[in-house]
């Protein structure tokens, strides 16, 4: 995919307040400072698309990014932010699980998980949850570059091996890194192919 222009298009903090769904849209969720910022960067090839911060929790809102003219990037608050209020926790699942079950323009969620640690019961019940509302998504393990020796290749194996526990057909399953852009080119040629798709089915293209 060549990325010709990557531009902010708007904050949501309800399904109200999203855009008009008329792009298909690329959605992103993932623990609390797990890259997600860095990653979407990283795909739309521009360095301060979608802010990076060191402060867990730091994404509130539903956050558009518009690629080519043609798709979104969909930046999803973090979950599992413990130090968050009660109140915050359930309004943060409250705008994820409205968007995420009912937003038609959505093509994809990329269910980020950070490849540096052992599988977290917070991202094996999240993954577990999207399966059973049967939306389409897929597995990106982040920060290969970070853990030591072959430990990453190791949580890699014990996350997948708990998932196939649950699901016959294994959801597709990357993995990246930052540094290297590890993993980069692949998750843009899916969001390339399943815009054209999404295109030819309704009857357009760009």
């Amino acid at each position: 995919m060549k990325i010709t222009s990557a531009v902010f298009d708007s904050s949501a903090v309800d399904l109200t307040h999203c855009p008009q769904a008329s792009l298909p849209e690329f959605a992103f969720i993932g623990r609390s400072n797990v890259g997600k910022s860095t990653l979407l960067n990283r795909i739309a090839e521009k360095r301060d698309l979608a802010r990076v911060s060191d402060t867990p929790g730091f994404t509130k809102t539903i956050n558009f990014f518009t690629l080519n003219r043609r798709l979104r990037l969909v930046d999803l608050p973090g979950y599992g932010f413990a130090k968050a209020s009660q109140e915050e926790r359930t309004r943060y699942a409250e705008m994820i699980e409205e968007y995420l079950l009912k937003r038609q323009a959505m093509e994809c969620v990329f269910v980020l998980v950070d490849s540096s640690i052992p599988p977290q019961a917070v991202d094996l019940d999240f993954v577990q949850w999207i399966g059973r509302a049967s939306r389409p998504f897929a597995i990106v393990f982040t920060k290969a570059d970070k853990a030591k020796g072959n430990k990453a290749v190791t949580h890699v194996e014990q996350f997948i091996a708990a998932l196939s526990e649950w699901f016959e057909d294994l959801p597709q399953i990357f993995t990246t890194s930052a540094k290297s852009q590890q993993g980069v080119r692949e998750l843009q040629q899916l969001i390339e192919d399943a815009t054209t798709q999404a295109e030819a089915s309704n009857g357009h293209s760009r």
